[in-house]
């Protein structure tokens, strides 16, 4: 029961934290309201008070330390000017660091906890009316035993005047509700103000008119009383005044009801005519229809299992292959398209799509939690460093799959780090080059072509291809006589062991980085490129699979044998004619598309399935590789066009050259599903090992020339 407390504690925090880091960045750029530094005090004030409740000392002291200064900024006591905002910023990654901490029971502080508290003490000055211990919740127990005597505490009691602002209902509040939880606390009397109403003339509609005087008997302190209109701060005007016996309660002068407007209700025989009723007032904005606040109050959730999400996807997964069986089975049975059972069918095939897309909707989640991870890497990559560099995102709200979303957790960490510690010039270097002192990393995320593209792109000093060069001879990772080109000098930062670095850093220098992160990638089945130009900035674009459970692709034929190409990979499928080849030395072959010569890859001989194809007799799909290049698939066939369940290989064959994973097709054939950039890879390697051998022997005929 308890971890059951605790696992949900964790998951609420995460979205305290996201709401927390928004109104922080909102805060940074100047576009926050007063709204906006009460929703991160209120984020701030609920993790501190949740964290009590299980014994989270570290979490409760910080989150005390952090909400102080955030309540001299929501009082106007403290003008969060970009220093003030830079602690804050800072307080945030260190409150989230802790949180992480708690959930994986580390005992080891973050590193920046100490240097942050002391700037926020530094900005209060160290003025604070309570201490941390003050908010620390003793557990209660929950057996069968006689209730505790209690010394009775002194009663007391409050004056309440509670007026709503205009955004109080809108954002899906009742005061009804806040009544409810008053009453809780002891004896409640409300009052609405009516002689407040202004006359009918003067109503504004779009605003709220009434207010409420509240009159509260209760053993209960002040902090609990306005802990009630905690999550209502900004939204409305309250005032509240503590009595100090409850005898003045009894003080009260009697209430006279000739204050109230008196109104003449007409009898049934005296009611006017119709035609002459004046037109009923429009009030529906001023009070919230039930509809209106369903419609603004937050969408409810339900928080489940993943264990049980994946079981569900699996099922559908098996669901659709069964159902391309079927389809097999109907098609070979040769029945006519009118036949019912082919209906059916297709009926069966429309519904499968549509649970599958909604089962995938269930894990699919936005990044924005992800890029806000990022942020706090900008920040931390940016102090050590000594730079000035800031973070901008775009397509947040881009939603991918959950086990996408983590897995791109590590590889993004890398590949920002390496954006500051290398791209990024230091701030007198981009002066004197004409740039601003302080650099930008900018992350994107969108939906292309069934896909997910995340872009890493900063306005650095771009790639150094020289020194890329001359790093990897040092090292022994490239030919001394080979002959690189730009894309190729690129891909170079992915080998392993590979870095420019001078000297090993918190950061940087162990060369295993970007071989990390597109280690990361390609097992989510996703590829990497490189764009940069010198003295603008490198980009680096990511592809990713909206899901790693089904894939779209098209069904080829590759030796005699299914396999799968996926469709967003494919630009187009070509008939070749034989002046569309253009040959290249002994065994080279470009293709000619449009304007462009693109290097043709016969895919049967290169997985080593038989010799080339004619490609007179052949067709070719022309693919686009992660950084961009093309490449002319050259194959038997092509077949179909559909959905298939991917199914890794690593954990029964291993990894096979060329392919990234394998699916099962309706007619229970497993078929590879084909990686355009590990063929494109492939097919470089056997060219270099063509090249190095043709070299080779035309070094030993000049020889025996020469001799």
């Amino acid at each position: 029961m308890m971890d059951d407390l605790r696992d949900t504690f964790f998951a609420e925090s995460e979205d305290l934290l996201t709401a927390m880091g928004e109104g922080l960045a909102a805060m940074s750029d100047g576009s926050a309201g007063s709204e906006t530094v009460h929703a991160v005090f209120r984020a701030v004030h609920s993790i501190k008070g949740a964290a009590g409740a299980f014994a989270l000392s570290d979490v409760v002291a910080f989150a005390h330390s952090f909400e102080t200064v955030l309540d001299a900024v929501r009082s106007d006591r403290l003008v969060p000017d970009p220093d003030v905002m830079r602690v804050l910023q800072r307080a945030g990654d260190v409150l989230a660091e802790l949180l992480e901490h708690a959930r994986e029971d580390r005992s080891d502080p973050p590193s920046a906890l100490g240097s942050v508290l002391d700037a926020l003490e530094e900005i209060t000055g160290g003025q604070d009316d309570a201490t941390p211990d003050d908010f620390v919740f003793e557990p209660l127990g929950l057996g069968m035993m006689a209730p505790l005597a209690l010394p009775p505490a002194e009663a007391t009691g409050f004056h309440l005047d509670f007026r709503p602002t205009g955004n109080f209902y809108p954002n899906g509040h009742h005061h009804q509700h806040l009544f409810a939880a008053l009453s809780e606390l002891g004896e409640l009397t409300v009052t609405c103000s009516v002689p407040d109403l202004p006359p009918s003339a003067e109503t504004d509609a779009e605003g709220n008119q009434l207010s409420w005087k509240l009159e509260l008997r209760t053993d209960a302190d002040e902090v609990q009383v306005r802990d009630v209109f905690e999550f209502v701060e900004g939204l409305c005007e309250l005032e509240l005044r503590k009595v100090e016996s409850l005898d003045s309660f009894d003080d009260r002068p009697p209430h006279d009801d000739s204050t109230l407007p008196e109104v003449a209700m007409p009898t049934l025989a005296q009611a006017p005519d119709p035609e002459v009723l004046p037109r009923p007032l429009d009030v529906s904005s001023a009070v919230p229809t039930p509809a209106a606040a369903r419609e603004s109050a937050p969408r409810p959730t339900l928080r489940v299992d993943l264990d049980r999400v994946d079981r569900l996807i699996n099922s559908v997964g098996e669901l659709i292959i069964n159902q391309a069986v079927i389809a097999q089975k109907v098609s070979e049975a040769g029945l006519p398209p009118a036949s019912s059972l082919v209906a059916h069918v297709e009926d069966l095939s429309l519904l499968a799509r549509e649970i599958q897309e909604g089962v995938m909707l269930i894990r699919a989640q936005p990044v924005k939690a992800l890029f806000q991870r990022m942020a706090r890497v900008v920040r931390e990559a940016a102090e050590a460093t000594g730079k000035q560099v800031e973070l901008v995102t775009e397509g947040e709200e881009t939603e991918v799959d959950r086990t996408v979303v983590e897995g791109l957790a590590d590889p993004l960490t890398h590949m920002v780090r390496n954006a500051i510690d290398h791209g990024i010039e230091p701030p007198s270097e981009r002066i004197a080059t004409g740039k601003p002192a302080c650099g930008r990393i900018t992350l994107s995320a969108s939906h292309v072509s069934g896909n997910v593209r995340i872009v890493v792109r900063d306005d650095g000093a771009g790639l150094n291809r020289d020194r890329i060069h001359a790093t990897a001879l040092r090292k022994g990772l490239v030919a001394a006589d080979a002959v690189l080109t730009e894309a190729e000098i690129d891909n170079l930062l992915f080998l392993p062991g590979f870095s420019t670095a001078a000297s090993i850093t918190s950061l940087s220098g162990r060369g295993v980085g970007m071989d990390v992160a597109r280690t990361a990638i390609t097992a989510l089945g996703g590829r990497i490129g490189i764009l940069s130009t010198p003295g603008e900035g490198t980009t680096f674009n990511i592809i990713l699979p909206l899901t790693l459970a089904i894939l779209e692709g098209l069904i080829v034929t590759v030796a005699g044998q299914p396999m799968v190409v996926p469709a967003a990979s494919v630009i187009e499928t070509i008939r070749p004619a034989p002046r569309d080849f253009i040959a290249l030395g002994h065994a080279d072959r470009v293709l000619a598309v449009r304007g462009d010569h693109v290097p043709v890859i016969d895919v049967p001989s290169l997985l080593g399935f038989g010799p080339e194809l004619d490609p007179m007799d052949a067709i070719v799909v022309l693919v686009r590789a992660s950084d961009d290049s093309l490449a002319a698939l050259v194959m038997e066939a092509i077949s179909d066009k559909r959905q298939v369940v991917i199914k890794s290989l690593r954990s029964n064959v291993g990894q096979v050259a060329g392919t990234s994973a394998a699916t099962i097709l309706g007619d229970g054939k497993v078929a590879l599903i084909l990686d355009p950039d590990a063929l494109t890879a492939l097919a470089a390697r056997r060219r270099a090992a063509q090249h190095a051998v043709q070299h080779l022997a035309s070094r030993e005929v000049r020889h025996e020339h020469a001799a």
